[in-house]
């Protein structure tokens, strides 16, 4: 495994060509080759998927492009099995702009990966894909040769997921099969636009764009069949969706990904 490190306080870097931010003293970026474990071409019904996270802020100058690349994946894979995801995490808020949609849960769920994948640093613009690679965020061409991969190989679960909105609840019927051994399924309700002025911070002034907001990540018990999810007021005058993904609690590989329908 090849790394670049650059020394840094805070802030942002540019690294082989493409900028990305971190706030810790180490600025290291995993050259973009996907990692494969024990992964078949996919054949028959055992198709493949990409579940794209993309960890983003606000308060980074070097996110809006990242944000914009995953506009254009939703676009470009429309009707396909590519899920994108975006987690808002909270430590650049500190730099004089909160950003509405970050959370502590989301930069944990972020500082796990770094556990998985035995990084040494966390940074801005992060995207994971499938849980088992990590790129730059407006890395292009990684990303893309990556959910293209991803495509094409076989898949250990199927996930299917059922549901309806109704008074302000969302019921969810959901199954799995194949092997649910240490996995764990997890829904993300998902804003699908929204805008921000900023009116400090790194992107002070700018109106930035956003797509596939995750509002909240909620783990569900993967032997029941069914849940149910509040859905908050300001979800409901906006475009939502929910994404479940099951994901391997030993190594953070997501195994199955859906659309609720």
């Amino acid at each position: 495994m090849n790394w670049t490190k650059i020394k840094k306080m805070a802030g942002c870097v540019a690294v082989a060509g493409v900028t990305v931010c971190s706030l810790s003293l180490n600025v290291a970026c995993q050259t973009p080759v996907a990692e494969k474990r024990d992964q078949q071409p996919a054949t028959g019904d055992n198709k493949g998927f990409a579940l794209v996270e993309l960890y983003t802020s606000e308060g980074c100058s070097s996110c809006p492009p990242a944000d914009q690349l995953m506009e254009k994946l939703q676009l470009e894979n429309a009707g396909k099995p590519v899920y994108v995801v975006a987690f808002h995490v909270d430590y650049w808020n500190q730099l004089g702009w909160k950003d509405k949609f970050s959370a502590a849960e989301f930069t944990a769920r972020q500082r796990q990966y770094s556990d998985w994948m035995k990084l040494e640093t966390i940074y801005t613009p992060q995207v994971v894909v499938n849980g088992v690679s990590e790129y730059v965020g407006s890395n292009e061409r990684s990303i893309v040769k990556a959910i293209d991969a991803s495509l094409n190989l076989a898949t250990d679960n199927a996930l299917t997921l059922k549901g309806r909105a109704d008074s302000g609840k969302v019921q969810v019927a959901y199954e799995v099969t194949g092997s649910t051994k240490n996995k764990a399924l997890y829904l993300a309700l998902v804003q699908k636009k929204a805008s921000s002025h900023v009116m400090a911070g790194e992107n002070e002034g700018r109106q930035l764009s956003h797509v596939q907001i995750v509002r909240e990540l909620i783990p569900v018990d993967i032997t029941n069949k069914s849940t149910t999810i509040n859905l908050p007021a300001t979800l409901q005058q906006e475009g939502w969706e929910l994404i479940g993904f099951v994901q391997n609690k030993g190594n953070g590989s997501i195994t199955a990904a859906a659309r609720m329908n």
